[in-house]
């Protein structure tokens, strides 16, 4: 259904969406794989043109000779595609900002210019070298295919709303049949090693194929998970690491999914009070009458869907549109056209690249961490999230292929820890349904000493330099400029006129 794009896009690329693994991690520093460790050490970058579809100005663009498999580096070889947005003033540089926009799945060759043109300040222009790439599997770099249809890509990520236990079951069946086309793709002999622990070590050969002792970092929603396990796999050599809009410890795990539910409920007070403060859209006097009518449209769409949305596609484009307080308006009128059944406004279309988006992500989601193996295990979740987290939880606890991934995993997942230099900045909004505060809260308790956490008082997915809380973003700023962070844990007050 094509209106489910929308929740593609957002889930697949920003959000995460998001990730959430967890078991065990190689010592600091100990990794025996990338350079030294018998791969012959990267050369110089040779900077050029980008693709003629990237037209941002001054964006350069390269590539990078990695190993496939890092257990053998004289083996295969993949090409990793970079960007940089070079500082202009060279007095004032301090060395090369990796970014990524989050995931998996997103491409980040144009995520430097990107940056800048959301207002990322001079004074950190002029500090980095800022660097983008598209991971391995994504865009440009070894792209990974699962052969989905375009009925299967309009599905997006979450599964149908679960009302019964039969409907899991049901629903166990096309991910099986997903599990099996990503294992036998054209692709499928790289599948083991599309993981969040080898574009770790890819950001590390490029940290040394760029000649720099240490790398700054900004990483946004599933990119704070990749920062993180950059910074445990590679303690001494991250200078000032930046996680916006954070997973848990574990990533983009089972927990991750559910924890989709726990954001929507998190994020959804924000659009009820804003919908009852608007009448026109005739949705509810109160922020109360809103949510009734939440649940009475999904109820009437699950049996009779309207104009193509059917209860599921209801509920995923409601929670796309909550990444931001300017798709609310959009968001409204979505609601008031299925109530009235009237002409849908007209959505962005889906980015050129969705096969090749949800196809990294279940590569990597699925090779990260271990899921739940038997559909019994997906009724009792969904069972248990229907009622803990009414709004979509019986989706977002729901089976996917990587209950049926047809690989052994090459390497436990990366187990986040304190061990390593307090160099750590995390910042979080309070109302996030992608990446929800709880998680975060893990995500700061696993860094211990490493990490400090400010959250602001704002609703939505990203924080820096997309938000507009003056304190958080200031926050961020310093600490990439000055390498000051606050001296605790900080919560930033909402700005006066913020959304909720």
């Amino acid at each position: 259904m094509r209106t489910s794009l929308s929740l593609a896009c957002a889930v697949g690329v920003v959000a995460m969406t998001i990730a959430v693994p967890g078991a065990s991690a190689a010592a600091p520093d100990t990794v025996r794989v990338g350079p030294g460790a018998g791969a012959a050490s990267p050369g110089p970058v040779r900077w050029g043109p980008c693709p003629e579809d990237i037209t941002a100005p001054r964006l350069e663009c390269s590539t990078l000779d990695v190993p496939l498999d890092y257990r053998h580096p004289d083996g295969r070889r993949i090409e990793i595609a970079i960007s940089r947005l070079a500082s202009e003033n060279p007095s004032e540089r301090r060395g090369v900002l990796v970014t990524n926009p989050g995931g998996p799945g997103g491409t980040g060759l144009d995520y430097p210019a990107v940056l800048a043109g959301a207002g990322l300040p001079r004074e950190v222009l002029d500090s980095y070298d800022v660097i983008g790439f598209d991971p391995r599997g994504v865009g440009r770099s070894a792209p990974v295919t699962c052969d989905l249809t375009q009925e299967q890509q309009y599905r997006g990520n979450f599964a149908p709303y679960a009302h019964t236990a039969a409907d899991v079951a049901r629903e166990a069946g096309y991910a099986r049949t997903v599990a099996k086309q990503c294992a036998t793709s054209r692709t499928a002999s790289v599948l083991p090693h599309i993981t969040t622990a080898n574009t770790a070590r890819d950001m590390d050969r490029l940290r040394a194929a760029l000649g720099e002792p240490r790398l700054s970092y900004l990483g946004h929603s599933y990119g704070t998970h990749l920062g993180a396990v950059y910074a445990t796999m590679f303690p001494k050599r991250g200078d000032r690491i930046v996680l916006d809009s954070n997973l848990g410890p574990g990533g983009y795990d089972v927990t991750a999914m559910r924890s989709f539910g726990r954001g929507l409920e998190d994020r959804f007070p924000d659009f009820a009070r804003f919908a009852a403060a608007h009448p026109r859209y005739g949705l509810g006097a109160t922020p109360g009458q809103v949510t009734a009518k939440f649940f009475a449209l999904t109820k009437r769409l699950d049996g009779k869907p309207v104009r193509g949305i059917d209860g599921t596609a209801f509920r995923a484009v409601t929670f796309e549109r909550l990444y931001a307080d300017v798709l609310m308006p959009h968001l409204a009128e979505f609601w008031q056209a299925v109530d009235m059944d009237r002409p849908l406004p007209a959505s962005p279309p889906p980015p050129a690249n969705l096969e090749n988006l949800l196809a990294a992500r279940h590569y990597v989601i699925c090779n990260d961490s271990r899921w739940p193996g038997t559909v019994r295990e997906y009724q009792r979740n969904v069972a248990v999230d229907r009622l803990r987290y009414p709004m979509i939880g019986a989706s977002t606890a729901g089976i996917g292929p990587c209950a049926f991934w047809p690989t052994e995993r090459v390497e436990p997942p990366v187990r986040i820890g304190d061990r390593g230099p307090s160099n750590v900045l995390m910042v979080q909004n309070e109302r996030d349904p992608g990446t929800p505060l709880a998680g975060a809260r893990e995500l700061r308790r696993a860094f211990g000493g490493r990490a400090t956490l400010v959250t602001a008082d704002q609703g939505g997915h990203g924080v820096y330099p997309f938000g507009r809380n003056a304190c958080a973003n200031d926050a961020v700023t310093a600490f990439l400029t000055t390498g000051q962070r606050p001296a605790r844990d900080l919560a930033c007050p909402a700005e006066p006129g913020e959304q909720g």
